[in-house]
């Protein structure tokens, strides 16, 4: 069970991380963090897994390409508003409603089945993301949440539920439309970055389905 707790810690960390990836636009100060030894040694051990590890190269590439880039912070912040807050004609608005259309697998209000999911779990979203509840950055902190949460447990029987319930949420909130989310950022990020950092979070939300049914096998 306690490594079951050190795992759901990672995880955790992971979801939170590229929730704020997808938040908002890095700072300078946050920009030159991803150039430190630490985080590239982070990304590194990432893509050691053999699922992460053309995506992460994906996304260290484009790192190295930013150490080149002329003002790079602006340019990575007008690629940010470009694919996430303009028009979803030339960009990847990232909420789960533009993805899921009238006959959707689950419900036809995405942010309505989010909010009732925050609701019913107590869950508060982040204080300055004034965002609709589907947005892609509340999902990935609200599964997050979940994770850690089950670390609270003591039983098997509810670690094994809790993790059923996180399996559920993948396959119910997150990969009914991040395919198509990142098939669009894929098509309009010229420079790659936020493109790649959106294939890392789908090819981990696979894996961690993966893990989460070999788990309840």
């Amino acid at each position: 069970m306690q490594e079951i707790k050190a795992f759901n810690e990672q995880r955790a960390e992971l979801y939170w991380w590229l929730s704020s990836l997808f938040a908002r636009e890095l700072t300078t100060e946050e920009l030159e963090k991803y150039q430190s030894p630490e985080i590239r040694a982070f990304l590194t051990g990432l893509g050691e897994n053999p699922t992460l590890s053309v995506p992460i190269s994906s996304m260290v590439d484009a790192l190295n390409r930013l150490q080149v880039r002329e003002d790079a912070q602006l340019e990575l912040s007008a690629d940010f508003c470009d694919l996430f807050l303009k028009t979803d004609k030339h960009g990847a608005l990232p909420y789960a409603s533009l993805y899921i259309g009238e006959s959707g697998l689950l419900n036809d209000k995405p942010a309505q089945v989010m909010s009732e999911l925050l609701a019913q779990h107590n869950i508060a979203v982040t204080e300055n993301l004034n965002e609709p509840a589907d947005h892609l950055a509340i999902e990935l902190d609200f599964l997050g949440n979940l994770i850690i949460r089950s670390n609270e447990l003591e039983s098997e029987t509810h670690m094994n539920e809790a993790m059923e319930m996180q399996a559920d949420f993948i396959e119910q909130q997150l990969l009914t439309w991040v395919p198509q989310f990142v098939a669009k950022c894929q098509q309009y990020d010229e420079f790659g970055f936020y493109a790649a950092v959106a294939t890392v979070l789908q090819a981990l939300v696979k894996l961690d389905l993966d893990y989460l049914k070999g788990d309840q096998a």
